[in-house]
């Protein structure tokens, strides 16, 4: 029957997401799109609109679901000080892995298009505060149950966070090799150790 979609919008976002992610924005053509979503380039117009829709319906799928997922350990809400540890390993695991290359969407965004296009900043702000409020809280949390010191500066340790995690994220994207990740991840992590109150036996 004439009319009936052949194709799952979100099956398109998410392989549209892989090639944004792989080639950047600019480096990403229309005909890359056609060939790799697999649908014509009428049925991808009708869907999206135009190349930059498309890139920006991508972006809110990825922050909605893949950052999401990434992301979960500061995000809940019983985020602590092992949460922030936790987002670090994670990095630093996947750094050699299926991540190599690939990176983050939003932070390679940040560095590609996010300063050069207001409508795709909107988007990288979203996204540097969203990693900076979860770090935040999950120092608050651990300052509430005495895993934390006291004077520390909250803000100053999840801004520092926050553009540590995102550098890490860079890195990745340009193929560092896994143990220069690994090496970041580790000094994060023990500025995060120094303001935790050593464990008295």
């Amino acid at each position: 029957m004439a009319g009936i979609k052949k194709y799952d919008r979100i099956e398109l976002l998410d392989k549209a997401i892989e090639l944004f992610r792989m080639r950047g924005y600019n480096g990403t053509s229309t005909a890359d799109l056609v060939e790799e979503l697999g649908v014509n380039r009428k049925s991808m117009y009708s869907e999206f609109g135009s190349k930059q829709e498309l890139f920006e319906t991508a972006l809110k799928r990825y922050g909605e679901h893949h950052l999401s997922n990434v992301i979960a350990p500061i995000e809940s809400p019983n985020a602590n000080a092992d949460s922030i540890r936790a987002a670090f390993t994670g990095y630093a695991e996947a750094s050699g892995g299926w991540a190599k290359g690939r990176g983050c969407l939003l932070c390679n965004t940040a560095v590609e298009r996010g300063s050069l296009d207001p409508a795709i900043g909107q988007y990288v702000d979203a996204y540097f505060e969203r990693l900076n409020h979860g770090f935040r809280r999950a120092l608050e949390n651990a300052r509430l149950v005495g895993d934390m010191d006291q004077e520390a500066n909250l803000d100053e340790l999840a801004a520092f966070f926050t553009t540590s995690l995102v550098g890490v994220a860079a890195s990745i994207r340009g193929e560092a090799k896994p143990e220069q990740v690994r090496a970041g991840c580790n000094v994060a992590i023990r500025v995060l150790e120094s303001y935790r109150p050593e464990l008295t036996v």
